[in-house]
């Protein structure tokens, strides 16, 4: 539904009542008044601060989410007040996250009115899976020739994870079980950049098209998840020659 801006307002988006602002937190308990009693009042019980930064957090979470289910369409426009009445909290926050998606390219401000999603093309999808590629293939074709079996097995709940969330279909769950399982590889490296540089990647090229999850793309999702499976049994064997087919097919299909 559109607001009196023109603007979407996000109400079919899932889970939004579930996000606190922490505005009704209660206050500091006032000193209790000596009394004639040595005993030392008791302390009140510590209770950790509601930070406005980690509503931001799970609002932007939620956000990316809708992004990748095709909740927030491309090429619509959404307000941050309307979608901040979805999620129950105010447009702050909202509008905060929003700024964060503009800066790794997956919305634009409109003026007086709102966010728009970008609209994507194929061409973009091709270039960030071949920048991946360059980046992770190298790096697990490298561990493949060092780690032992038992370290490749190690990672196989997160491969199955990904079997899973394939298999329901929703792009969201396998989203974070995609991105979940890619990490724990490259964490193997222990370099720290080279794991947040590939995810913000993962991330970006994780963000559809357009339109809504179909029959064929959850074939696809399901496709996907069996190459996990099948380059972590290559990368046990220590084949590298199945490793690096392996790895060509996946980003390019993706």
């Amino acid at each position: 539904m559109r607001d009196g801006s023109g603007a979407r307002d996000g109400s079919g988006m899932r889970g939004g009542s579930g996000v606190r602002d922490g505005s009704g937190s209660r206050g500091i308990p006032a000193a209790r008044t000596p009394s004639a009693s040595p005993s030392p009042p008791a302390s009140p019980s510590p209770r950790p601060a509601i930070q406005r930064a980690s509503v931001r957090g799970q609002i932007l979470d939620a956000l990316r989410a809708a992004l990748v289910a095709g909740e927030l369409a491309p090429g619509e426009v959404y307000s941050a007040p309307a979608l901040g009445e979805s999620f129950g909290v105010s447009a702050t926050p909202v509008r905060e996250a929003m700024q964060q998606l503009a800066t790794e390219g997956a919305v634009e401000v409109v003026p007086n009115r709102g966010f728009r999603v970008v609209e994507r093309g194929a061409r973009e999808l091709a270039e960030l899976a071949e920048i991946r590629g360059l980046i992770e293939a190298p790096v697990m074709l490298r561990l493949a020739r060092t780690l032992s079996a038992d370290d490749w097995e190690d990672l196989r709940p997160l491969a199955e994870e990904t079997a899973r969330a394939a298999a329901v279909g929703c792009r969201a769950t396998y989203a974070e079980a995609d991105r979940a399982f890619h990490r724990a590889i490259l964490d193997l490296a222990g370099n720290e950049q080279l794991v947040r540089i590939a995810d913000e990647l993962h991330r970006r090229a994780q963000w559809p098209l357009g339109g809504s999850p179909t029959a064929r793309a959850r074939l696809e999702l399901m496709a996907d998840a069996a190459q996990h499976l099948a380059l972590l049994d290559a990368l046990s064997a220590q084949d590298l020659s199945a490793v690096d087919a392996l790895l060509r097919e996946h980003f390019v299909s993706m």
